[in-house]
């Protein structure tokens, strides 16, 4: 690393460029003078297409413009004398008319173009002009080839000599291409080997073509006709000839050990040209058919430049060099034995450059070197030139000398400047070169452009340029900025064109640059300005997905980049540009697929371009979807009752087989219906099918992943199982008569599948299961009940009923217990009675029946119950009947939901499944007092300076004898604060109304209002009243209000109201909060409500327990408040249906309770907005 950074920076720490003249190569500008560049010339073996024009390209540049000429086959060209000839303007290359007349065989021949101005003769190579040449098969007879079958076979091709030579292929009269393989495959040389012939190879029509490319020609040889012979065939072609006898005996050809085809022999040679491709080829025949495997002997095979080719026939090195000669071996290899051939390689090599000359620019006095380097083999010799002259010839300078492949020049004038031609040939080629020497005294100069920006991207190496030129050659130096010192250490490499790299650009790197050339001439400089940016970085990459079939998948694709660059995203599928689909929906760092299917599968890159970088990241879409349909069923092992199934599985789709699902059809008992029969792992591709007799089955596998299921498998094929007796006897058997006489007996029938015969029956057997000990049967058939007549009510019997089919019974049925039919209870529950819980529960008791009194199933009891009236009005009105059920074997239950101080009447029932039995004797049942609910309603009238009168009605539901009503008030100050609570107690002696006296003027009050009975008070209801205001205080603020100072106290309020309310609009228009609205927003309180727009009503106020005072709240205009039913009620007092209740009796039902909306207003007068009224508040 040090010999390298060395090379890179000169060894002092200023950064300064010291040129040597040594393989210097400066690029003249050409407003200088100079000698002839060749720049543009056509290759050395040049082809043509006899039907067009020739263009033979030449030009130079060089100052003064260079003169061209031509010579043809080493003699100078005329081409004044040739009017299919001209040279274009500016340039030596040469068109030559083919199309309107001109024969391209007259131009054929070696060509060689000069470029010569005052300063020296550069030459081209010699090109050689050849026109390309399809020529056709020769007219052959071609006999048909009679091959015997597995014997190897050759068809020979023997394409004509092209120029350059043609591709050879073989394809039958249908213009398709034959299918070649191990087996079957063409060579190197065009022909068609077969290792051995099938039957299969059979046809007439064989035909080697050739396709001439240059002149997009075709030529086709003579079909051949290939019969391959089998021993049958053999012995008939020979029997015609030979009276019968066998030719080849009792056999054909047999299987056979392998034989190299070609190349022939056990070893070859082979020569290759260094830089070219080397093919290395080894056929062989046998049977089986051979496998080739190649080895180098005494090395390996070059690992990158090498592969196998045409079926391992072939071996392909590309790039040939010294390295790759030597001996490699080809080996064939049956199970009978192997074959091998030997192929030594030699690698020779057209010249090629060690060094090659480079053009040199050297001011008067100043020493140089050419030199000319090239390698090859054998050994190219090097000849040298000047001006298009062997040096030897040319007149002799002084400050030359020649040293074989260098000439030295000492101390040069300007006379010394001329063109050296170098030239390197061996028998396989050669090398020619053009270098000037040029002999300038020129002050430096800037080629760069000035003041030129760079834009480089953070961490990567920024390159200034400076390009430049002088002669003597200047020296560089940099400078940054206004600092006064050279640019160096490790972070600077200067190059010999006066580049400036900075290796790894940092941000403290922008700035500006100055690139200083100076010789002995004089001094010239040049700015760069460099500017770094910073990396474009993708921070969220696109996550590696998996979606099932017609989801949606999004790859997102954030980025991150320099301020100044403006990047565009691309977004690319398998690194290829996204399909033309609306599917595809790309919305800048975002992509969206819909409905995803199968296609869309693959890699998703997005690619973030800048003009200065690129980024990518890439994640990978995976489809899933249900598998495809299993495939190929087969049967196997075949048995009376099983038989193996096998499957191929389909596709699983990116989602692995967790089961295969087996079903069957029949086409006796339900044809077109697929039943399941087995679910097998998904892993597994057989299972052993377990089968019922006397079934036609055909069976199919469906293949289940996390996504779904397959299609079905097409079925298999049919397979029929012999019949056999029922293996089984009908599920579900059950006894239960319809009326008191009869038994029902009932069963599930078997599935067809289950029949295993024909002829099926069924023999329902029975017998009473006390005191009788023979069975009683029928055999029935197609039926899956049989009703027995004549039974005792409610007995128990012993029941079973057993398959037969043609070939059998099934096993001994199970025994199970029926009943014969129910009647309905016979007795009524006794010893009825109730007592209470609270005034709306009630416990009910009863001794319960005798079981065989009951007749049937004992379902529970029934307890039917209905209220005769109040104890309070002592009306008579009977209610609904209700009925409360209880099931099981009960002797208790809950009766809720009844009403405080009613009277009720109930009685108890049994019931079975047949029915209720009698009912047992009513009982009677009183509720106790309860709380009252609150009043009906009230309202506040006539309101006077220091009293209010309170109305209102009793409680629709007073659960009791009413005892009196409680009064609360207490008043409400202007900040909503709540004065002391007074309580009064109102006898209920039809008392409605009370008057409430000595209360404070221009007040406002809250009301509380509940009924009481003995057991104890009621809900409440609220209501809010003012009292009216002093007359001779609001004349005298009336009077204030007409005072002139107050007046204008308010004009002044009203106008700075005025002025603050337009600041406050300018403000929000320009975004901003004023503080009044910022401090409330900090500070909001959430108790204060807004009015309502509408009517200026204040929001509604909360009834709290702890009794915060009401904001704002208005009374209605008739002071009548709506009531609704107590908060204490559990229950609604309406009639109810019947309630459905737990094994204890107690009640399921959600208690629920209606209380209807109160309507607050109040008294408009005390909403008055006047100043005066606000300042009253205040006393």
């Amino acid at each position: 690393m040090a010999g390298m950074k060395s090379s890179r920076r000169c060894s002092c720490s200023v950064l300064v460029l010291l040129l040597i003249h040594l393989g210097a190569a400066l690029e003249v500008p050409l407003d200088l003078p100079q000698p002839p560049t060749i720049t543009n010339q056509s290759p050395k073996d040049y082809i043509i297409d006899p039907r067009d024009n020739i263009l033979i390209q030449c030009d130079a540049k060089g100052n003064p413009a260079p003169r061209f000429s031509w010579t043809r086959n080493g003699t100078h060209f005329n081409i004044d004398k040739d009017s299919r000839v001209m040279m274009k303007p500016d340039s030596g290359t040469l068109l030559i008319d083919i199309v309107g007349g001109g024969k391209a065989e007259t131009y054929e021949g070696e060509y060689q173009c000069t470029a010569r101005n005052d300063r020296g003769t550069a030459v081209s190579n010699q090109i050689v002009i050849r026109q390309s040449r399809s020529p056709m098969w020769a007219k052959e007879k071609i006999e048909p080839k009679m091959v015997q079958e597995g014997a190897p076979l050759v068809l020979h091709c023997d394409p004509p000599s092209g120029l350059p030579p043609p591709i050879i292929f073989w394809m039958d009269n249908s213009m398709q291409r034959f299918t070649q393989d191990a087996r079957v495959s063409q060579g190197l040389n065009g022909d068609l080997y077969f290792s051995n012939v099938q039957p299969e190879d059979t046809r007439a029509d064989y035909i080697c073509y050739a396709r001439f490319n240059h002149t997009q020609t075709i030529q086709q040889k003579q079909p051949i006709s290939v019969k391959v012979m089998t021993l049958n065939a053999v012995n008939e072609t020979y029997g015609v000839y030979s009276n019968g006898t066998e030719l080849f005996g009792d056999s054909l050809v047999g299987e056979r050990r392998p034989n190299i085809l070609t190349p022939k022999g056990s070893s070859s040679r082979k020569t290759v040209l260094r830089g070219q491709t080397l093919y290395l080829e080894c056929i062989a025949e046998g049977l089986p058919t051979p496998v080739i495997s190649w080895t180098k002997e005494g090395g390996e095979l070059p690992a990158h430049r090498v592969s196998e080719i045409n079926f391992k026939k072939t071996l392909k090195i590309i790039r040939v060099s010294e390295a790759d000669a030597g001996k490699y071996r080809c080996t064939a290899k049956n199970y009978l034995g192997t074959s091998s051939h030997v192929i030594t390689v030699n690698v020779k090599a057209a010249p090629y450059w060690i060094n090659e000359p480079k053009n040199l620019v050297l001011a008067p006095g100043e020493d140089g070197r050419l030199i000319c380097r090239a390698h090859g083999n054998p050994k190219p010799t090097i000849t040298w030139m000047v001006n298009s002259f062997p040096i030897d010839n040319a007149p002799s300078d002084i400050s030359r000398k020649i040293m074989d492949d260098t000439i030295s020049f000492t101390k040069v004038q300007v006379s010394s400047s001329a063109v050296y031609q170098c030239n390197a040939s061996n028998v396989h080629g050669y090398l020619l070169a053009n270098a000037f020497v040029n002999v300038l005294a020129e002050t430096p100069r800037m080629l760069s452009e000035p003041d030129q920006v760079y834009q480089v991207i953070a961490n990567k190496p920024a390159l200034l340029d400076c390009a430049f030129f002088g002669s003597p050659i200047p020296q560089i130096q940099w400078f940054k900025d206004n600092q006064g010192s050279v640019l160096h250490g490790e972070s600077y490499v200067l190059h010999e064109n006066g580049t400036l790299e900075i290796a790894f650009a940092q941000k403290n790197d922008s700035g500006i640059y100055t690139c200083v050339a100076t010789n002995t001439h004089g001094v010239v400089q040049n700015r760069a300005i460099l500017q770094i940016k910073d990396p474009t970085t993708i921070i969220k990459q696109p996550r590696y997905q998996s979606v099932q079939a017609m989801g949606t998948a999004t790859f997102e694709c954030k980025v991150k980049h320099d301020s100044t660059l403006s990047p565009t995203i691309i977004w690319l599928k398998n690194n290829e540009e996204l399909p033309d689909d609306s599917r595809h929906r790309p919305s800048g760092d975002v992509l969206t697929i819909f409905d995803v299917s199968e296609e869309d599968q693959g890699s998703y890159t997005c690619v973030v371009n800048t003009t200065l970088d690129t980024n990518s990241a890439t994640a990978v879409l995976t489809v899933l979807d249900r598998p495809d349909p299993p495939a190929d069923l087969e049967l196997t092992n075949p048995r009376d009752r099983s038989v193996q199934l096998s499957w191929i599985p389909g596709e699983e789709h990116n989602s692995p087989i967790g089961k295969f699902v087996i079903e069957y059809e029949e086409d006796q008992f339900q044809p077109g219906v697929w039943r399941h029969l087995a679910d097998v792992e998904g892993i597994e591709t057989t299972a052993e099918l377990q089968l019922s007799p006397f079934v036609n089955y055909i069976f199919r596998v469906v293949a289940v992943n996390e996504i779904g299921r397959s299609e079905p498998s097409l079925p298999s094929e049919h397979y029929y199982t012999q019949p056999a007796a029922p293996d089984e006897n009908p599920s579900g058997v059950e006894g239960l008569g319809t009326d008191p006489n009869n038994l029902v007996i009932t069963w599930e029938p078997l599935k067809g599948v289950q029949h295993n015969g024909p002829g099926l029956t069924y023999k329902v057997s029975w017998r009473q299961k006390v005191g009788d000990d023979e069975w009683t049967s029928v055999l029935v058939a197609n039926v899956s009940k049989y009703i027995v007549s004549g039974t005792p009510e409610f007995s128990p019997y012993e029941l079973k009923v057993q398959a037969f089919n043609s070939f059998g019974a099934a096993p001994e049925p199970e025994v199970v217990t029926g009943y014969s039919g129910e009647d309905l209870p016979m007795v009524a529950p006794s010893n009825v009675r109730a007592h209470v819980v609270n005034s709306t529960l009630a416990k009910v008791h009863w001794d319960p029946v005798p079981p065989k009194t009951v007749r049937g199933f004992l379902k529970g009891y029934k307890i039917y119950y209905r209220k005769q009236g109040s104890l309070i009005k002592r009306n008579k009105r009977h209610t609904e009947m209700k009925i409360l059920t209880f099931s099981g074997d009960k002797s208790h239950g809950m009766l809720p939901g009844l009403e405080p101080f009613s009277l009720y009447k109930l009685n108890v029932r049994v019931f079975n499944g047949k029915g209720e039995g009698p009912a047992s004797a009513d009982v009677t049942l009183r509720t106790p007092e309860g709380v009252p609910s609150s009043p009906e309603y009230l309202k506040i009238t006539s309101p006077m300076l220091d009293s209010l009168t309170l109305q209102w009605a009793p409680p629709l539901h007073p659960n009791g004898i009413l005892k009196g009503y409680t009064l609360k008030y207490q008043p409400i100050n202007s900040t909503h604060e709540l004065g002391p609570l007074v309580e009064i107690t109102i006898p209920a002696e039809n008392e409605t109304t009370w008057t409430l006296r000595n209360l404070n003027y221009s007040t406002r009050y809250k009301f509380y209002l509940n009924a009481f009975t003995i057991v104890g008070a009621g809900s409440k209801l609220t209501e809010e009243a003012i009292t009216v205001m002093d007359e001779a205080m609001a004349s005298r603020q009336v009077d204030i209000a007409t005072q002139g100072w107050f007046i204008g106290l308010m004009c002044a309020i009203a106008l700075l109201i005025l002025i603050l309310l337009i600041v406050c609009f300018i403000k929000r228009n320009k975004g901003g909060k004023y503080p009044v609205k910022e401090k409330e927003d900090a500070h909001a309180d959430p108790e204060i409500q807004p009015m309502k727009e509408d009517d200026g009503a204040f929001g509604e106020y909360s009834d709290t327990e702890d009794h915060k005072p009401l904001k704002g709240s208005r009374t209605p205009s008739d002071g009548t408040v709506k009531k609704g039913v107590s908060d204490d009620s559990l229950v609604d007092y309406g009639e109810g249906g019947e309630g459905q209740f737990n094994e204890d009796g107690s009640f399921i039902g959600q208690y629920s309770g209606k209380k209807e909306k109160e309507t607050v207003e109040g008294n408009e007068s005390s909403e008055a907005p006047s100043p005066v009224n606000a300042m009253n508040s205040f006393v």
